[in-house]
């Protein structure tokens, strides 16, 4: 797929825009006086593959998050500030990576250019991060209600408040509920503006609906060549967006890593293909081989239907039969199968 062109900016030492990878993000959900706390997902975090890491700074107590994670952890971390300018100064003189606060929402421009000169002095970029519920009133009443053109002209609004004071290090999101809203707003967007985009669908809901909603939003936009960095946003462990997100990006050939096909079973099926498959990805999921791997329920049709796999089983009653890219190797007792399997992917 052909990546839409767009400016890049760094955050900490990684790239967003210009041809860089798509980055997965999240945001800590521990509350922001818990220091202790924060520091302790925010190793989680990292550990299950967060790339960037955002954290709410809803006051000045909550400043000192900033130094405590940027000791704890290696990722980049973005502070996310709501109305005070005063704390996204704060921040970035805390050593803050980048700053997510609408311009519009802090008050005159003597408030907007000094946050924007202290950023500009740090190289910490902004994101602006626009939804369908914070929408502004002249916007809202153009256009009566949170329209995919309302989302970007209100992105592109708060964007012109920093260029006036010459300050483009910017990366703009415009999330709705909606994932038909969303993918309208960015597409739209894409159209308008050089600036890279973090993707997302904004209160998408809990890690079933959530993550389906976030899937076809992201997913789509991602496959236009549209996005640089994402948050699946979830109502669950911060720790299923950051898979869910990197999960996506593999579903689309845009993450190594391995990939597990499994048949949805039939009335052939005459082993525990579900729990067996369930087996396997959880074995898989420290692996970061480049492979496909295969779970068929039928030994009729599996060694044929996953031709293309580098290695895969499939059952039969009480065995199965083991192959690679389409070719045979041999059969297996059913208790051997993940074993057997492992074994075989741990000389490729």
């Amino acid at each position: 797929m052909e990546k839409r062109s767009s400016k890049q900016v760094k955050v900490g030492g990684v790239p967003l825009g210009g041809g860089a990878a798509v980055t997965v993000q999240s945001m800590l959900s521990t509350p922001s006086w818990d220091i202790e706390g924060s520091v302790a997902q925010a190793k989680a975090l990292e550990q299950a593959g967060c790339e960037i890491l955002r954290a709410a700074v809803p006051d000045k107590e909550a400043v000192a998050l900033i130094p405590a994670l940027k000791e704890a952890v290696s990722i980049p971390i973005v502070a996310d500030i709501h109305f005070d300018y005063r704390l996204a100064l704060e921040c970035a003189a805390a050593g803050v990576d980048k700053i997510r606060i609408n311009p519009g929402n802090i008050g005159d421009d003597s408030r907007v250019k000094a946050v924007a000169d202290a950023c500009r002095a740090k190289n910490i970029p902004i994101r602006i991060g626009v939804n369908d519920g914070s929408l502004e009133k002249h916007i809202l009443k153009k256009y009566g209600h949170p329209t995919p053109e309302a989302l970007c002209e209100s992105a592109l609004y708060h964007a012109s408040l920093l260029e006036r004071f010459d300050f483009t290090d910017i990366v703009l999101s415009m999330k709705a509920s909606s994932v038909d809203s969303t993918i309208r707003a960015y597409r739209l967007a894409a159209e308008k503006c050089g600036y890279p985009l973090h993707l997302g669908i904004t209160h998408a809901g809990t890690a079933h609906m959530g993550l389906i909603k976030s899937a076809i939003g992201i997913g789509s936009l991602l496959q236009q060549g549209i996005g640089d960095t994402l948050r699946v946003s979830l109502a669950a462990d911060p720790i299923e967006e950051v898979r869910a997100g990197r999960d996506i990006l593999k579903a689309l050939d845009m993450r190594g890593g391995p990939r597990l096909i499994a048949c949805p079973t039939c009335g052939r099926t005459r082993i525990d293909l579900i729990s067996l498959a369930n087996q396997v990805e959880a074995a898989l999921s420290g692996c970061q081989k480049d492979i496909t791997v295969a779970v068929m329920g039928c030994a009729v049709n599996g060694p044929g239907e996953a031709r293309e796999a580098d290695i895969g089983i499939a059952g039969g009653k009480g065995e199965g039969l083991l192959f690679r890219k389409g070719q045979i190797l041999r059969k297996v007792p059913e208790e051997r199968l993940l074993s057997e399997l492992l074994c075989e992917v741990d000389k490729l």
